[in-house]
């Protein structure tokens, strides 16, 4: 079996002011045809699940382009024209190949393009017609658009937030496409939108015993693959919106019927997926009054994996304010800072401004004399699925009790090595912030005594009636339908 794989995935937030160009890609991860290291790269699981497959079946895996960038805004024409035809060519260089399985992401979005997936999809299955096996693999926070699904055999999202499991998924999408290439299945499609939009945890309840349902149903006859895809809220797309993709073995009203039960189920529940988000102020009173250290804060909003800056200064302005000592935030993007700090060495003493620089979503500079503590050169943390995550250069200053990661590749907090590879102790804080929305939440809760999700302004806002939507369609709950 011959089987051509290749990558290219980001996150849109259409209302972020970052602009996504070729640099983008190339500071978080560019491989070309062949170059891809021998570790897995987030976005790319279907090629590293193709691999380890290939050494079991003797399969030929022809490696394309892979390429991945830190969600932000939208991605240029030049960019995705460029990224896009570079892979075309590899597919049309590799032959005849028996099978496509790419590693997406579902909701990338570029200049004079609302769905870049399902273009890119339509354009490999122009090349290799009708009868070669396509699959892709996506991030649930995806746009599922009728121009994807129709036109690929098989897509398969991650089921779990955090994404703990790119590479189990990754397994079951080549597992999957690989016995239809040999006649064992016929997969058959259902989708059913819910027509809603939410951020759906799976690491508590509901949603953890309804992906737990899920993997239990898949091992049932006649059950291929159940996705949900969550949706991206931050995408203002036609696609957008929260949806369940089924696939039987050639069962279109079990697959039908399945689809609208499992999503009908979600609708029934879906006013219990929202967690609360109380203000920093209210959620230093709950801290206060209920003394469980450490306590860890999600400042969703600023999220890097989300689109946003990651350099708002919201919280950080209120410690400062409110006197909060034995605090820690991270990850705070920041270069100009960080190259002050490394030109001043550890031990110096300096005065910063921090943050409050992409734009006005970051809020204002924060002046602070601060004490450089730690510095280190092009530092990784551990990512998704334990794969290597670029942090870039790091400075960690301390100011009036609280300790700041300084960063100069923009990132969320997904480890704690993103803390401790710098000699930070964890356990000795009464607060830790976490520029994230969820994915810190897989390894930061073995430490944390309780976990709140904070209220505060940014490009990742919680608050979705307040986006400026324009191409969404309705309805979409809980967003209000604009009058007529």
């Amino acid at each position: 079996m011959r089987i051509f794989t290749a990558s290219l995935a980001t996150e849109t937030n259409t209302f972020s002011p970052i602009p996504t160009g070729i640099d983008s890609f190339r500071s978080r991860g560019y491989y070309r045809a062949g170059e891809h290291p021998d570790t897995m790269q987030q976005f790319a699981g279907p090629l590293w699940a193709a691999r380890q497959r290939a050494k079991v079946h003797g399969w030929t895996v022809i490696e394309g382009t892979v390429a991945g960038a830190m969600p932000a805004g939208l991605t240029t024409r030049h960019a995705y024209e460029t990224l896009r035809d570079e892979i075309l060519q590899d597919l049309r260089n590799a032959g005849q190949v028996d099978m496509v399985v790419l590693g997406l992401h579902g909701a990338m979005v570029a200049d004079g393009y609302d769905d870049c997936e399902g273009d890119l999809i339509s354009r490999v299955r122009e090349i290799v017609g009708p009868d070669v096996v396509i699959g892709a693999e996506l991030d649930p926070h995806c746009h599922m658009t009728p121009l994807m699904y129709d036109t690929a055999d098989v897509l398969v999202c991650f089921k779990e937030y955090p994404h703990t499991d790119i590479l189990e998924r990754a397994y079951d999408l080549v597992d999957l496409c690989a016995a239809k290439v040999r006649g064992e299945v016929k997969p058959t499609l259902s989708v059913f939108d819910c027509e809603m939009i939410s951020i759906m945890h799976t690491s508590r309840e509901p949603m953890r015993s309804f992906v737990d349902r899920l993997l239990a149903m898949e091992k049932e006859p006649g059950i291929l693959s159940i996705s949900i895809a969550h949706g991206f809220p931050w995408g203002d797309v036609p696609g957008m919106g929260s949806k369940v993709l089924v696939y039987t073995d050639g069962d279109a009203a079990r697959a039908q019927q399945l689809s609208e039960s499992l999503g009908k189920e979600i609708i029934a529940f879906r006013d219990s997926l929202q967690p609360a988000y109380p203000s920093t102020a209210e959620a230093l009173k709950i801290i206060q009054d209920n003394q469980r250290y450490p306590a860890l804060l999600a400042d969703s909003a600023d999220n890097a994996g989300g689109g946003a800056g990651s350099d708002s200064t919201y919280v950080l302005a209120e410690f400062l304010e409110k006197g909060v000592r034995d605090a820690a935030i991270a990850p705070i993007w920041d270069p100009v800072a960080v190259g002050l700090c490394m030109n001043a060495g550890v031990g110096a003493t300096l005065q910063l401004r921090i943050g409050g620089k992409v734009s006005a979503a970051s809020g204002n500079p924060v002046d602070a004399r601060c004490v450089v503590k730690a510095l280190k050169r092009d530092a990784y943390m551990t990512g998704l699925s334990n794969t290597p995550s670029l942090i870039g250069d790091v400075a960690v200053v301390e100011t009036e009790g609280i300790t700041l990661v300084l960063n100069t590749v923009r990132n969320q907090a997904i480890g704690r090595d993103l803390f401790t590879q710098f000699g930070i102790d964890l356990s000795q804080f009464k607060i830790i912030v976490v520029k994230s929305s969820q994915h810190f939440y897989a390894e930061y809760s073995k430490v944390a005594a309780q976990v709140i999700y904070l209220k505060t302004p940014g490009s990742v806002s919680s608050d979705l009636n307040a986006l400026p939507y324009q191409k969404i369609v309705y309805p979409k709950w809980p967003l209000i339908t604009p009058a007529v």
